[in-house]
């Protein structure tokens, strides 16, 4: 899979994303319901993460998972462990931790898939704006089960899907900072949606 890393930056021993999202989205007008309806030209990673997440396309999940692998882990020292962000919209199967789970079995890193999660109503950070609209709705809605029973402390690289301004991923990494098992954090995402 062609990937274009980008490095990000915050309060994490060091980040990636391994593509931006979309290339073009040009706007071709309203359909029969008035909806906007547009043709969007996204990136490999892009387009798969695209088909996962809102197409229910779970052969994407191997393919994204060994970029990960190649591209993003790759350059990470002593990943003790591997933390999924919590989804924001409930669904049966959820696409970041099934390429987390796919990213550990490729790595032989253990995987926690509800080391994380949210309480308390939320709202969608598409629909806020700015970086800090966005980490005052999170204040205080990451929280951590304390899942991990053996004696030590670990790196965890924490995987997400999008990266837009960095609230959701610093506010889980406000929450892991307060785990005593978490030694220091990493964190990598699919795509990124602004330039």
């Amino acid at each position: 899979m062609q990937v274009n890393l980008r490095q990000i930056k915050g309060p994490w021993l060091d980040g990636w994303v391994l593509d931006k999202h979309s290339v073009s989205s040009t706007f071709l007008g309203n359909d029969e319901h008035g909806h906007a309806q547009f043709e969007t030209l996204r990136t490999e990673v892009g387009e798969a993460t695209y088909r996962l997440k809102y197409r229910q396309d779970w052969t994407q999940v191997e393919p994204l998972a060994n970029a990960l692998a190649q591209h993003v882990y790759s350059r990470l020292q002593d990943v003790g462990l591997i933390v999924s962000m919590p989804a924001s919209k409930p669904r049966p199967r959820q696409p970041v931790p099934e390429i987390a789970t796919a990213l550990g079995r490729i790595v032989r890193v253990p995987v926690f898939n509800n080391m994380l999660y949210k309480s308390g109503a939320t709202i969608a950070l598409k629909d806020l704006h700015s970086k800090e609209e966005k980490l005052a709705a999170l204040q205080d809605s990451m929280h951590i089960n304390e899942v991990i029973t053996n004696a030590g402390e670990w790196n965890a690289l924490l995987i997400d899907d999008l990266y837009d301004s960095g609230a959701s991923l610093e506010a889980a990494c406000a929450a892991l900072n307060k785990y005593k098992k978490i030694k220091g954090i990493y964190v990598a995402a699919l795509t990124w949606n602004r330039s």
